[in-house]
């Protein structure tokens, strides 16, 4: 089992930078691709962006790609995710999760969910 625990949420206006973090236990982090989704209000919960297990590869949801970087730091078996230029379409409870079958990052591919951090961006 892994357990993952979200940070970093909060208020920001629109145009601000924002820095999520997904701290995980138990299980084997390294093993795992990770990946952050989002879901807003009336909406189904959306991939964002997606990491492989070294951390060697990276992709992104378009209506982020530029502006959302995901890292991560398995030393410290921490996922990041760096979110510049938020808009108020942004706003949504960021979920971290990890996956055993990176590249394929649906929401029903994923094998582990943190219980999210909700990012708000203001105008």
């Amino acid at each position: 089992q892994v357990q993952l625990v979200e940070s970093g949420g909060g208020l920001v206006q629109a145009g601000a930078s924002l820095r999520l973090s997904c701290a995980a236990s138990g299980g084997t982090f390294n093993s795992y691709a990770m990946g952050w989704f989002r879901q807003a209000p009336g909406k189904y919960r959306e991939f964002v962006a997606a990491i492989s297990w070294s951390g060697g590869t990276t992709n992104y949801a378009d209506s982020v790609k530029g502006r959302f970087t995901i890292s991560r730091d398995n030393a410290k078996n921490a996922l990041y995710l760096q979110m510049n230029s938020l808009k108020p379409e942004d706003t949504a409870v960021y979920y971290c999760a990890a996956t055993d079958t990176y590249p394929k990052v649906r929401v029903r591919d994923i094998n582990y969910w943190g219980k999210g951090t909700l990012v708000t961006v203001s105008s």
